[in-house]
């Protein structure tokens, strides 16, 4: 049986069982952009990810003897809770091995669940190399997060709703990993609307997908700590790799300032939340990343698995990259209004003070001076620069950290 049938058997299987989640199209960034732009809202499924397609479709698609031991995995965090949902949902035993760097939102989660979590490994591979083992031994059955057929018809099945609700569109644009998800779309659309462009986007972080899609076989790169936790692979697919080399158009490459722009961006023009993952395809098209786009795209937010701590850095970084945030030290002469003097002359360029701090016992300074440092609200680069040339001009020595 063929791909495409296998997902439309998925579609079957699935359809009483996941959200058929909310194609939602965005006048903010239509506008800004120039062409319609609409975003997949898998951000919003059970579990918080298009995951629980591909695991729930493998899992139920078994006979039931096969299931008998339970089922093991590895996971980043939203094929954990993928399996681990559809286990509780079968009434049967899952241990998912995820690497120690994993979010631990996505570990508690994946824990509330019901399963059995064992942190271990420095990346995904490590901990795939882990849950390989432990399966030998144990003889549960292995869900394989991407590089599975079954699982791949189920991320497909995303593509069939895509296209009852908008059989015009011309882009699709998907965030790539081990290539599970963008293989069963590409699948499904190649089958039913073989001109529409898909792109996949990666992080410049873990970029293996792009560098086997220029070689045409599966190539190692090397994982870095990047906000796209969701989509750091070491090695892709060795099933993935041929659909997607066969029918995706391109891969391109995104930033981690691009990214935590994408993310805040989200956050406060379209009120969605969305993890490192699920927001490289909007940082994809707001920095030009793919050449020529015009025409109705679509992005597709994979996940919204994001927990508080990164939520808080990535505010940070976004508003930091997008201009919004400045951060400063200045050396005053130690007496008293200085500070005062300092404070007024700010408020001149209408920025707002978030944090200050105050230091004179620093070795590096001079009797009688002091460091301030500065964390300010701005509207931008232009501000930044307002900023910077009104303090020099009152004679402040500064320095832009």
């Amino acid at each position: 049986m063929n791909l495409y049938d296998l997902i439309l058997e998925a579609h079957d299987r699935l359809k009483k069982r996941v959200r058929r989640t909310e194609l939602i199209y965005s006048h903010y960034y239509s506008e800004k952009l120039g062409m319609p732009l609409y975003f997949k809202c898998e951000n919003l499924q059970r579990t918080g990810s298009f995951k629980i397609r591909g695991a729930l479709n493998f899992m139920t698609a078994q006979p039931r003897e096969a299931l008998q031991k339970g089922v093991i995995t590895a996971s980043a965090g939203n094929h954990a809770q993928g399996v681990a949902f559809s286990a509780d949902l079968l009434g049967i035993k899952a241990t998912i091995f995820m690497p120690e760097i994993t979010p631990p939102q996505k570990v508690h989660s994946t824990r509330d669940y019901g399963a059995e979590v064992v942190l271990t490994g420095r990346n995904f591979d490590e901990a795939c190399q882990a849950a390989y083992e432990m399966q030998k031994a144990s003889g549960a059955l292995f869900v394989h997060p991407f590089d599975d057929d079954l699982v791949m018809a189920g991320q497909g099945t995303i593509a069939l709703e895509l296209l009852d609700e908008l059989p015009d569109m011309q882009n699709l644009i998907v965030p790539v990993g081990g290539g599970g998800l963008i293989a069963g779309i590409a699948a499904a659309i190649r089958e039913m609307a073989p001109n529409v462009r898909i792109i996949g986007v990666e992080s410049m972080a873990a970029r293996s997908m792009s560098l086997s899609f220029q070689a045409g076989k599966p190539c190692e790169s090397a994982v870095n700590v990047t906000l796209a936790d969701g989509i750091a692979v070491k090695r892709p697919g060795s099933r993935t790799l041929p659909v997607i080399k066969n029918w995706v158009d391109d891969i391109v490459l995104v930033e981690e300032e691009e990214i935590a722009q994408s993310i805040v961006s989200l956050l406060e023009r379209t009120k969605l939340l969305v993890e490192g993952a699920g927001a490289v395809p909007l940082a994809a098209v707001l920095h030009n990343r793919i050449p020529d786009l015009s025409g109705k795209t679509v992005c597709l937010l994979s996940g919204g698995n994001i927990d508080v701590k990164t939520i808080a850095l990535v505010v940070e970084r976004g508003l930091l990259a997008a201009g919004r945030y400045l951060k400063m030290t200045i050396e005053l002469d130690d007496h008293p209004g200085a500070l005062a003097t300092l404070a007024a002359d700010i408020a001149a360029t209408r920025a707002n003070i978030f944090h200050i701090t105050h230091d004179r016992r620093s070795k590096s300074l001079a009797i009688g001076r002091t460091d301030v440092s500065l964390e300010l609200e701005t509207r931008g680069y232009e501000h930044i620069k307002e900023i910077v040339e009104y303090l020099e001009g009152k004679g402040y020595i500064l320095e832009v950290t």
